[in-house]
């Protein structure tokens, strides 16, 4: 029961934390399960973190279409292009070693953190309308709480970073959220939209990666972990979406960053000891 409890609360963390921040929860997620369940293989710990990820997605999407902050047109545009690299992705894994494994992790780790504090310095700094360039796509949107934005971005590089993150997301469990929402901010994305249409995104990738995994049998002797983790996940995403209106979280996004190098750097560490 105990147990039960401790993947509970640890789902609820990770899908408050990473729908707040518009992300699917998985860069915080993998690293705690590398640290504290080393004798998971690769293949288990992304198919726990992408079930997470694709709850916790699913829960906070629903939370931000009541919100009416999702662009949808662009959302399944960037999902199907992320839908190739997710699915190689999540194929490579069982073919990586778990030191190998743990150095990409690790590594990553230490670029998600800048990814982090790029996102925390940025705000809400979108483009303006009227920018003319190939492959220019302008929106106009508004939620359901009066706020209306009008800003353009470039669709080709949104779908060039869309394939590169959904290969990530499928080869490293964490869903790509932390990658692709400061992408998107960049692209000229308002903050609180990119956040929204990141995590339907994310949703629909991990989805499919997710079939990859029990379609290969990854769930056998994990599934009641995944379950507990999961469904904790699906809890906490509501409360994070609902608090994204009423929180800067730039602080806490800071101390985040901080946390994951030291955890990058301990698994970056594990992973090159054993290979040497």
């Amino acid at each position: 029961m105990l147990t039960v409890l401790l993947y509970l609360l640890l789902g609820c963390a990770v899908g408050c934390f990473g729908s707040l921040i518009g992300v699917g929860g998985g860069f915080i997620l993998t690293p705690i399960l590398l640290i504290f369940y080393p004798a998971l293989t690769p293949s288990e710990v992304t198919a726990i973190s992408i079930t997470t990820v694709m709850f916790n997605s699913a829960s906070g999407s629903a939370a931000y279409a009541m919100m009416g902050r999702i662009d949808y047109k662009t959302g399944l545009i960037f999902s199907a292009a992320a839908l190739p690299g997710t699915i190689i992705g999540t194929m490579l894994i069982p073919f990586l070693p778990k030191a190998e494994f743990d150095i990409i992790f690790g590594a990553s780790m230490i670029v998600f953190s800048a990814m982090i504090i790029i996102k925390s310095r940025l705000g809400d700094r979108s483009s303006p309308p009227d920018l003319a360039g190939r492959f220019r796509i302008t929106r106009r949107l508004r939620d359901k709480s009066g706020r209306e934005a009008a800003f353009s971005f470039n669709m080709g590089a949104g779908v060039l970073i869309s394939l590169g993150v959904g290969f990530l997301s499928g080869i490293l469990g964490i869903g790509g959220g932390i990658v692709h929402v400061p992408a998107l901010v960049l692209l000229g994305f308002p903050a609180h939209f990119a956040a929204a249409t990141s995590h339907f995104v994310l949703a629909l990738t991990a989805l499919s990666s997710f079939a990859v995994h029990a379609a290969s049998g990854s769930f056998i002797g994990i599934w009641e972990m995944t379950a507990f983790i999961a469904l904790g996940a699906l809890i906490g995403a509501q409360a994070g979406a609902r608090l994204s209106s009423r929180i800067k979280g730039r602080m806490i996004m800071l101390l985040l960053a901080a946390a994951l190098v030291l955890a990058g750097i301990r698994i970056l560490y594990s992973g090159i000891v054993g290979v040497l």
